[in-house]
């Protein structure tokens, strides 16, 4: 019997999953079906209580409900204890069980796909929301020679500061924006969904250090902001999370199926935004 599947979100339209997931099952055999759910802003455990109901087997979270998520998750596993944000659900008979796949996809991206080195190079890595909370310790696991986590809210970034410190795996500073002047990074990482708006966080101009890699989470068409911002202050490389949406949509779907599918093909498929 197929079994469903499904992204849940707001906004949700742009969501590639569906696609990637439809390939993965093609390429695997395994009989499944994915959908995007739209689920209002302040109904997202309503939304997940009534696709479980529907016979959903799991479901991935994007923004703005990967805290939420991490809420309703009666078992988490330790990168979703750490990240305190959820982005893959898993039901189980006895509740549901949270995952976090995002930083996994994103380091895998960065080093299998685009050839990045991440240790011992100046990492600055932009928000402080779930998106930015799935990705640090699998960042510092890395031994970055610094992880600077900068938000709009500079309190916000200290509280992540604060929270992943305790790890010991890494030297980890926070900052605002303005903060960051003078400074220069080998990675800079937009984690924030200023680019689903068209916006562009307040960064300093100057902080791209020489061989630099600029790497927007988010994707669109084309460039997206920040990514145009990178390419004028000389950033050497660009590219944006298409290649991250893809690694850690197999991550989920080895959780639910117990099988990694081939991501290469699916990233060509879909057309990164990448430039060296």
């Amino acid at each position: 019997m197929t079994d469903f599947y499904a992204v849940i979100g707001n906004p949700i339209a742009h969501s590639k999953s569906p696609l990637i997931h439809a390939e993965f099952s093609r390429q695997t055999g395994q009989d499944i079906r994915y959908e995007a759910i739209l689920a209002p802003v302040d109904a997202f455990p309503a939304t997940v209580s009534s696709f479980r109901a529907r016979g959903g087997k799991g479901a991935n979270v994007t923004v703005p409900f990967k805290l939420e998520a991490h809420k309703i998750s009666t078992r988490l596993t330790e990168r979703a204890q750490a990240a305190q944000a959820v982005n893959t659900l898993v039901f189980e008979p006895g509740g549901i069980a949270g995952d976090n796949t995002d930083g996994a996809g994103l380091v895998r991206d960065i080093r299998a796909n685009l050839k990045f080195l991440i240790k011992a190079r100046r990492v600055l890595l932009m928000g402080a929301g779930g998106a930015a909370r799935g990705v640090i310790l699998p960042l510092l696991e890395h031994k970055p020679q610094v992880l600077a986590i900068a938000n709009r809210t500079k309190q916000k970034a200290c509280e992540l500061q604060q929270l992943f410190s305790r790890y010991g795996n890494g030297n980890i500073v926070s900052a605002a924006y303005a903060d960051l002047a003078g400074e220069k990074f080998d990675l800079v990482i937009n984690a924030t969904s200023a680019s689903l708006r068209g916006e562009l966080p307040a960064l300093p101009a100057g902080i791209f250090a020489d061989g630099s890699l600029a790497y927007d989470m988010m994707y669109s068409d084309g460039l997206t902001p920040f990514l145009q911002y990178a390419k004028q202050q000389g950033a050497a490389r660009l590219a944006d999370g298409i290649g991250m949406l893809v690694e850690q949509a197999a991550e989920s779907f080895l959780l639910w199926r117990g099988i990694r599918p081939e991501t290469a093909p699916v990233i060509e498929m879909l057309g990164s935004c990448t430039t060296s």
